[in-house]
C-alpha cells in the first residue's frame, strides 16, 4: 500500500498502524515506532465483549482518547512482478484476439460502429473497451449475480451459465439456496422482510402507497418526510437535516451547491466517485491529498492560504475538505480528530461522508463522530446514506439550520428530484428509532454491539490464517488482498462452490497490483457463519490437520497459454 508502521503496545499484542509521513520498507517490511499511552477509552465492554483500542502517531497525540489501529502492507516485490506479468500476458493475447476479430476470425460482441458510420466521429472509445472485452470479460461471472431473496445473512442466488465465455448468460431455472452473504452493506441486519421495520413499512404502504409522483417543493412533501428529517437531526445531534432519494446524488448534487468558481476543494485520494463527481461539477479547483495523511493535508491548507488562487493570488472564497468516515475499498477510518483540528486552525470547512460509518461505528451507532466522541457541531456538513445500516435507500445531509435552508432552495437534488417513497421513509424511521432505543427495546443497541464483536472476531480469524487484510480493526469493511488477476475470478468461484458469496474487486476499482476480496460484516451473521467462511474445509470436516503453510487449494485460470496456477495459502 502506501504508508505503514508497526508497534507493540503495553499488553504485548502486536498491531500495525499508519503513521503519517513515514514510508514503509519495500516488499511489505514494516518499520517499528514508539507507542504513545493515552487516557482510558471513552467506553469499554466486558472482557468477553469487543474492546475498542487504537494506535495513533505523534501528530495526533492528545487528540485521541484511545489508540488508532490501522493495518496496511506494501505489495511484496515478487507478487507485484507476477501480477504485472499476468496483466502483460492478458494484454498481449487481448491484442491477438482483437487482430482475429478485425479479420472476422473471431466474433466480437461489444458495441462497435456501424459500417455506414465508419467515417463519423467515433461514438465508442475503442481503447477503453479493450480492458472490458479482453480482461474483464474473462471473470465477468464474478459480478452482477442476481439474487431472489432478502439480502440478509444468507441469500438465494439465481443459477446461470454462459455458453460463450461470459459474453451472455442463460438462466437454468434453478436456485442456489442458503449462500452466506458476505458482500451486502447490511451492517445492522435491517435488510429483512419480517419484524418491526418490515411491518411498519407495510402498514405505511397501505396508507400512502408506494410512489409520491412529485417533488418535495410541489405536492410530494409528506408528514412522514418531516418526521424522518427531525428524527435524523436528533440522531446525528445537529440542528437540522434533510433527506434525498439517492445516496450518490446526495454528494454529486449538493457539493456544487456549496462551492463554485474561486473555491478550493481538498479531497482525500481514496474518496468515493460521488464525491469526486460532485467536486468536478462544482467548478471549484480540486487538490488531492494523500489518504489519511495529515501532513499532506496541512501542507495543502498552508499553501492555499499563503499563495491563494492561481495567477491572481487572491484569497480563496472558500476551502472545503472532503473526507469519508469509512473508506469502502480500504476498510480505513478517517483520522477525524486531526482533520477537525486542522480545519479549525486554518478556518476551512469540513464535508464528512458517513455512508459506511453511520450505524456501523460508535457506541450508539451514530458514526465516526460518535466513535471518536467528538462534537457534531465541529463538522460543517454531515452526509450519510440510508442504503446500508438502515436497510433502506437515499441519503441525508445534516448541519446548521442555515445550511439546510440554503440547500433546500439551491440543491438540484432537492428542487428537481422526486420525493422518497413512503415505505422507504418508514423503514428509515423504524430502524433509526430501533437504534436509538425509542422502540422500547434494546434490539438496536444489541445489533450495534454484535456488529462490533463480529468485526473483531472475523478480522482476527483472517489474520490468524495468514491473510493480508487492510483497514482499521473496528471497520466492518474487511479487504483481503489477492493481488494477482487470476485469483480474482478463481476466489469468487471457489467461494460460491462452498455456498459463500463474496465481492471480489480489481483494476480499475483498485490499483492494478492490489486486487482484493472485500467482506462486509453484518450483525446478522452468527459465529457459525463466520466460522464457515474462515475455517478451511478439511478442518470443518474433522480431517487431519495439514502441515504448516500447506497449499489447500490450487486456483487455475486459463490465460491463453494454458493453465497458470495460483495458490491460496492457509497458515496454522
Amino acid at each position: 500500500m502506501t504508508e505503514s508502521s508497526a508497534n507493540k503496545p503495553a499488553n504485548g499484542q502486536v498491531c500495525h498502524r499508519v503513521k503519517n509521513g513515514v514510508k514503509p520498507g519495500r516488499n511489505g517490511f514494516i518499520k517499528n515506532h514508539h507507542h504513545y499511552h493515552h487516557q482510558q477509552p471513552m467506553y469499554c465492554y466486558p472482557e468477553d465483549k469487543v474492546q475498542h483500542t487504537t494506535c495513533n502517531g505523534s501528530s495526533g497525540l492528545g487528540l485521541y482518547s484511545r489508540p488508532f489501529i490501522e493495518s496496511f502492507e506494501e505489495t511484496p516485490m515478487l507478487v507485484a512482478v507476477l501480477t504485472y506479468m499476468g496483466y502483460g500476458i492478458l494484454t498481449i493475447f487481448g491484442y491477438l484476439r482483437d487482430f482475429l476479430r478485425d479479420w472476422k476470425i473471431e466474433r466480437c460482441h461489444v458495441a462497435r460502429e456501424r459500417e455506414e458510420q465508419r467515417d463519423f466521429v467515433p461514438l465508442y472509445q475503442d481503447f477503453e473497451n479493450f480492458y472490458t472485452r479482453n480482461l474483464y470479460m474473462r471473470i465477468r461471472d464474478s459480478w452482477n449475480r442476481p439474487i431472489c431473496s432478502v439480502p440478509g445473512a444468507k441469500v438465494d442466488l439465481v443459477e446461470r451459465v454462459s455458453p460463450d465465455y461470459n459474453w451472455t448468460f442463460d438462466y437454468t431455472g434453478k436456485v442456489v439456496e442458503g449462500v452466506i452473504n458476505m458482500g451486502s452493506y447490511n451492517y445492522l441486519g435491517f435488510a429483512e422482510n419480517t419484524g418491526y421495520c418490515a411491518d411498519a413499512s407495510a402498514e405505511v404502504t397501505m396508507k400512502y402507497g408506494v410512489g409520491v409522483a412529485s417533488t418535495r417543493q410541489e405536492m410530494g412533501n409528506l408528514d412522514r418526510h418531516e418526521e424522518m428529517e427531525e428524527l435524523v437531526a436528533k440522531f446525528l445531534g445537529v440542528e437540522s437535516a434533510m433527506a434525498f432519494g439517492m445516496g450518490f446524488a446526495t454528494n454529486s448534487m449538493n457539493i456544487p451547491a456549496l462551492t463554485g468558481k474561486g473555491c478550493l476543494i481538498l479531497s482525500d485520494e481514496l474518496n468515493h466517485a460521488s464525491l469526486v463527481l460532485g467536486a468536478r461539477l462544482s467548478g471549484s479547483t480540486i487538490r488531492v491529498f494523500k489518504h489519511n495523511n495529515m501532513q499532506s493535508l496541512e501542507k495543502m491548507l498552508r499553501d492555499a492560504i499563503v499563495h491563494g488562487q492561481p495567477r491572481t493570488h487572491r484569497p480563496w472564497k472558500k476551502i472545503l475538505i472532503l473526507v469519508e468516515g469509512i473508506y469502502s475499498m480500504e476498510g480505513s477510518i478517517v483520522r477525524l480528530p486531526e482533520v477537525i483540528a486542522l480545519k479549525k486552525r486554518y478556518r476551512a470547512y469540513l464535508y464528512l461522508d458517513e455512508a459506511h460509518s453511520i450505524g456501523a461505528l460508535g457506541p450508539g451507532g451514530r458514526g465516526v463522530v460518535d466513535y471518536f466522541g467528538l462534537d457534531p457541531r465541529d463538522v460543517d456538513v454531515m452526509m450519510g446514506t440510508f442504503t446500508k445500516s438502515f436497510g433502506a435507500a437515499g441519503g441525508y445531509i445534516g448541519g446548521r439550520k442555515e445550511l439546510l435552508e440554503y440547500l433546500r432552495s439551491h440543491s438540484h437534488s432537492a428542487v428537481y428530484a422526486a420525493s422518497m417513497s413512503p415505505p422507504v421513509v418508514e423503514q428509515i424511521i423504524a430502524s433509526m428509532k430501533c437504534i436509538m432505543g425509542e422502540d422500547g427495546t434494546t434490539l438496536g443497541r444489541d445489533r450495534v454491539q454484535q456488529l462490533a464483536e463480529n468485526t473483531l472476531y472475523f478480522r482476527r480469524r483472517l489474520t490468524e490464517m495468514g491473510f493480508i487484510i487492510y483497514g482499521n480493526n473496528d471497520s466492518p469493511v474487511v479487504p483481503m488482498m489477492l493481488y494477482m488477476p487470476a485469483k480474482i475470478g478463481a476466489f469468487g468461484r471457489e467461494m460460491l462452490k462452498r455456498n459463500i458469496g463474496v465481492v471480489v474487486v480489481g483494476f480499475p476499482a483498485t490499483p492494478i497490483i492490489e486486487s482484493r476480496a472485500r467482506f462486509c460484516i453484518s450483525a446478522a451473521h452468527t459465529k457459525d457463519m463466520l466460522d464457515t467462511v474462515t475455517i478451511p474445509p478439511c478442518l470443518a470436516q474433522n480431517e487431519p490437520k495439514p502441515p504448516f503453510d500447506v497449499t489447500l487449494s490450487v486456483f487455475t485460470l486459463s490465460l491463453g497459454l494454458g493453465g497458470i496456477p495460483y495458490f491460496m495459502i492457509y497458515r496454522y
